[in-house]
């Protein structure tokens, strides 16, 4: 399956999921801007957006909540350990007070992977960062992240659209 996604204002993006009702087109926003993002479907709609495979994939995306997307380039030579990393775990994590969806998401182009986590609320998200569960979950890993890491990970947070916003 593939999933897909751009930035932009909210206004465009909402009114770019108006004219594609049949796809279900999640619109977030954060203090940085919005993004729209829907899986699935094959058919591209964003012209400057970027695409996924999705990897691994827990619970159904809401139309409430907190998402949390680490976005981590790997090497070339990393990726196969990346994923199998990822596929093996426990998934602890669809188990925790608030969980709602999750995906690891490959990029087509460039080397940057995103593990997308939904959650009921930011509080939801930050009781399982703070976690027991998720520091040994982290920790398991039998390579270091910096192994296969090509470029610093970084976090982007958003709150998902309603449709009164």
């Amino acid at each position: 399956m593939k999933a897909y996604m751009t930035n932009g204002t909210g206004d465009f993006l909402t009114k770019l999921a108006e004219k594609h009702p049949q796809i279900d087109i999640h619109i977030m926003s954060s203090g940085a801007g919005s993004l729209a993002y829907y899986e699935g479907v094959e058919k591209k709609l964003f012209v400057a957006g970027r695409t996924y495979e999705v990897i691994v994939q827990k619970g159904d995306i809401k139309e409430e909540g907190f998402v949390a997307m680490n976005n981590i380039p790997v090497t070339e030579e990393g990726r196969p350990v990346f994923e199998d990393r990822f596929k093996n775990r426990k998934h602890e994590v669809d188990q925790f007070s608030g969980f709602q969806a999750f995906r690891l998401l490959r990029p087509l182009t460039g080397n940057t992977y995103v593990v997308f986590t939904q959650w009921e609320s930011e509080v939801d998200y930050d009781n399982w960062v703070n976690s027991d569960t998720f520091k040994q979950s982290h920790a398991e890993s039998p390579t270091k992240p910096s192994a296969y890491f090509a470029d610093n990970p970084f976090l982007t947070t958003y709150y998902m659209k309603k449709d009164d916003e």
